[in-house]
């Protein structure tokens, strides 16, 4: 579907399904650097026809979006609160995945009012982006998705397997990459890179939280999102062992049943 948002079309993805039934509990999925609503896919269809609304956004200049690109994470939550009450699902579940996650956490910060929960994917309490990819986002955008893809898939991965039939995770990555929109990547990386206050926006969240990191993840490691977590003493953690950072792509089913057992979850606790 695609709503008219402050003066420029939005691009969201519903899993097929309608926004009626205002009983379900709505899921609001955020892509990461350089990517859309498609990352998404295999998420957004079975959680729409398992009791969900589900809308997987296109950020601005991102996808079929219009617009300008933002260039902060606090513009971002700032942008994303304020879609998720335009379009009436607040309190929504908010799932992002690694810079969309911390569009999600600024969400929460600033309106607490629009987030039910927060599932954070492939997260840390700072993104630094090494310079040869921060200077081939604007330079040289299929360097940058080779180097992304190569350092965001755990090993695994690399080896080929995936559920989704003949889906080869390298190839069919760097192609999601290079079909950003001119602008959209680099954008996305300075701001992560620039961004120093998910710690701070943490201790201001009320929702539950949920935390879904990769053992093998090398672009957003455990350890560095130890002091986020201990930012939020009462977050449930789950480690998915043996995948990397592009979670929602590379182990898409069990994202799929993390981000169900996290609403789950919140909802027990509500």
């Amino acid at each position: 579907m695609e709503i008219i948002f402050r003066d420029a079309p939005v691009r969201i993805a519903t899993g097929g399904r309608s926004h009626d039934d205002t009983s379900q509990p709505a899921i609001v999925l955020v892509h990461g650097a350089g990517l859309d609503r498609t990352m998404w896919q295999m998420q957004n269809r079975w959680l729409a026809h398992h009791g969900f609304r589900v809308a997987a956004v296109d950020m601005p200049g991102h996808g079929l979006s219009g617009g300008e690109p933002l260039a902060t994470i606090e513009e971002m939550g700032e942008w994303l609160a304020a879609l998720v009450q335009e379009m009436g699902l607040g309190p929504a579940h908010l799932v992002g995945f690694s810079s969309g996650s911390f569009a999600c956490l600024e969400a929460a910060s600033q309106d607490p009012t629009c987030a039910a929960s927060l599932c954070l994917v492939g997260t840390a309490k700072a993104m630094p982006v090494h310079p040869v990819l921060l200077d081939k986002s604007e330079t040289d955008i299929g360097h940058a998705s080779r180097l992304m893809t190569s350092w965001g898939l755990g090993s695994r991965a690399h080896r080929g397997g995936h559920p989704q039939p003949g889906t080869w995770l390298v190839s069919a990555s760097s192609a999601l990459i290079d079909a950003s929109p001119q602008g959209a990547l680099k954008a996305d990386m300075e701001a992560s890179n620039a961004y120093e206050g998910a710690v701070a926006a943490a201790q201001k969240v009320t929702a539950p939280v949920t935390f879904v990191l990769g053992s093998e993840d090398k672009m957003t490691p455990r350890r560095n999102a130890g002091d986020l977590i201990e930012a939020l003493p009462d977050a449930h953690v789950v480690m998915l062992e043996g995948t990397g950072h592009m979670m929602p792509i590379e182990d898409p089913i069990r994202v799929r049943d993390a981000i169900a057992t996290a609403v789950g979850w919140a909802g027990a606790r509500a």
